[in-house]
């Protein structure tokens, strides 16, 4: 069944019901359009929800970011994040796929709807013009029948009139003619012009305004089935994203399950260990024997001293008082032994990993100062001499430090172990001055003269463009890339990772072929280099 042969007089409700049709779609892209503005928003809370409880961030070298529970804490934290990207991906999505899509489909629908209504219009007002001509051939063809009639009963009652001349006769006889033919003329119009009419009309009643009007019921039913699709991934695009919310879920379940209290318990001890021995006993204080010494002054050989008993005061229970702040010192000498090795010692740890620095900083310096040096036109060797001077004063600053530390943990009684580091430096004549951590010179030898000095200088800067991977991702799920800034991958794919998450929800990954982009972090598991 079709509009066409079941509604063909119904062309005023086909009008409305497909008008209605296209209100029903525009009121579904609002309906979308305002789901999409709460995820957002509630993406929007959820994100600054974790970044206000994450503000101790940057501060990993406290205490409690040891803990199991604290860092279970931070755990929850990221994976809060991560789901308020899900939540922002089912906005874009909907944004993407329903509300700008399904907007440019009723634009077109809209257009080809009218297109029809113009050529049922046009169609109508073909048929109207010819009814209006068929209908001014009838009147004309009606009078002019009524006077031919009337011009031919007087040339009658003038022929049969005696007093009548013979022109007289004649002349009436002539124009009862003349309109004779002109109504046999008229006739014929109004025939030719009724034939034409009804053809027309058929034309327009049984297959002209059908067509128009099987058009628009397609049009309303294809309206109909994008509608349906539209509603369809409604639920679809929070379906796609489900898996993922759920490992973010259960990142959240593993957080706590990782919580180990008797490993937190031992992290405390450690931490905060004093090193200090328990309290002995308390001696006994004889009040008595100064009453005693008191009456015996005139004994002879017993001196005279003066003595109050209560001058001495007993010691104050100092676990459970509140003790003032000590006044801190460079050696941390105002901690508790244990306290003081460990701090050293992360000191110590801090000052060589700084000297690491500025030795290979020294031995980049080195370097370039040679090339330029044997090749004048790639640089002037005295542009380096700042920077090398600078560099051997902050070297010969940290040996100190380092050494002064060194002595410090002897003292209490640490063991020294420090980080170890490459000992080359460079003088400002450019030669290897190479020494041991503790200022000594070793036997180290300098490089051969013979070596090519461009393939030192590309060792050095070669990678300074592109930063190093830090890791490498597997894909598990498939990402189109659609935004500005992100890269497409494949389920399986593997990248190189090249920043790790900020926190929010993305993470930055290069391919072979040297494309980057950011990729959402929950998409993919990751490994990082040790």
């Amino acid at each position: 069944m079709d509009w066409g042969t079941e509604l063909w007089d119904q062309y005023d409700i086909i009008e409305k019901h497909t008008q209605s049709g296209l209100e029903l779609v525009e009121k579904y892209v609002k309906f979308a359009k305002e789901r999409t503005e709460i995820e957002q928003n509630y993406a929007k809370q959820l994100r600054n929800l974790s970044k206000k409880y994450n503000q101790k961030r940057s501060s990993k070298d406290e205490p409690e970011c040891r803990l199991s529970s604290y860092q279970a804490f931070l755990d929850i934290l990221t994976e809060m994040n991560d789901y308020a990207g899900q939540r922002e991906l089912i906005a874009e999505n909907l944004m993407m796929n329903i509300c700008i899509d399904l907007t440019k489909y009723l634009q077109d629908l809209k257009q080809e709807r009218k297109t029809y209504l113009m050529d049922a219009k046009k169609a109508q007002q073909s048929l109207e013009s010819t009814y209006k001509q068929l209908d001014s051939s009838k009147k004309r063809f009606e009078r002019e029948w009524r006077e031919a009639e009337r011009a031919a009963q007087y040339a009658e009652k003038t022929d049969q009139d005696i007093n009548a001349t013979k022109a007289d006769v004649e002349k009436a006889k002539q124009q009862a003619h003349m309109r004779a033919r002109v109504a046999d003329e008229c006739k014929n119009d109004y025939a030719a012009l009724l034939q034409k009419y009804n053809k027309e009309q058929n034309q327009f009643y049984f297959s002209d305004m059908p067509l128009i009007f099987n058009k628009l019921q397609d049009l309303d039913e294809r309206r109909i089935q994008k509608l349906a699709q539209g509603y369809v991934l409604f639920s679809d695009t929070e379906k796609h994203v489900m898996p993922i919310i759920g490992k973010c879920l259960e990142g959240i379940t593993k957080a706590g399950t990782n919580v180990n209290e008797k490993n937190d318990s031992m992290i405390v001890i450690e931490q905060n260990k004093s090193g200090f021995e328990r309290p002995g006993d308390l001696e006994f204080e004889d009040y008595s024997q100064g009453i005693n010494r008191a009456s015996s002054d005139s004994s002879l050989g017993t001196p005279k001293v003066s003595v109050d008993p209560w001058k001495k005061k007993p010691n104050n229970f100092w676990l459970f008082s509140k003790r003032s702040k000590p006044t801190v010192t460079e050696d941390f000498a105002h901690l508790p032994p244990e306290q003081r090795r460990k701090r050293l010692q992360q000191k110590l740890d801090e000052i060589c990993k700084e000297l690491q620095k500025e030795v290979d900083q020294s031995e980049a310096l080195g370097k370039m100062k040679d090339v330029y040096e044997k090749n004048p036109q790639m640089g002037d060797p005295a542009s380096l001499a700042s920077q090398i001077n600078q560099t051997s004063q902050n070297i010969e600053r940290l040996r100190g430090e380092q050494s002064k530390y060194e002595t410090w943990l002897a003292e209490a009684g640490g063991r020294g172990d420090t980080l170890r580091y490459k000992a080359h430096s460079f003088n400002n004549n450019g030669a290897n001055d190479v020494h041991s951590p503790d200022g000594a010179y070793s036997d180290e030898s300098t490089p051969d003269p013979s070596q090519a000095i461009y393939a030192e200088f590309d060792d050095d800067f070669e990678d300074e463009d592109l930063a190093a991977p830090i890791g490498k991702c597997t894909a598990m799920y498939n990402f189109p890339g659609a935004s500005e800034g992100t890269i497409a991958m494949q389920e399986g794919e593997v990248l190189a990772v090249v920043e790790e998450d900020k926190g929010d929800g993305w993470t930055r990954v290069r391919r072979n072929n040297g494309d980057e982009g950011y990729i959402p972090t929950s998409y993919v598991t990751i490994t990082l280099n040790k």
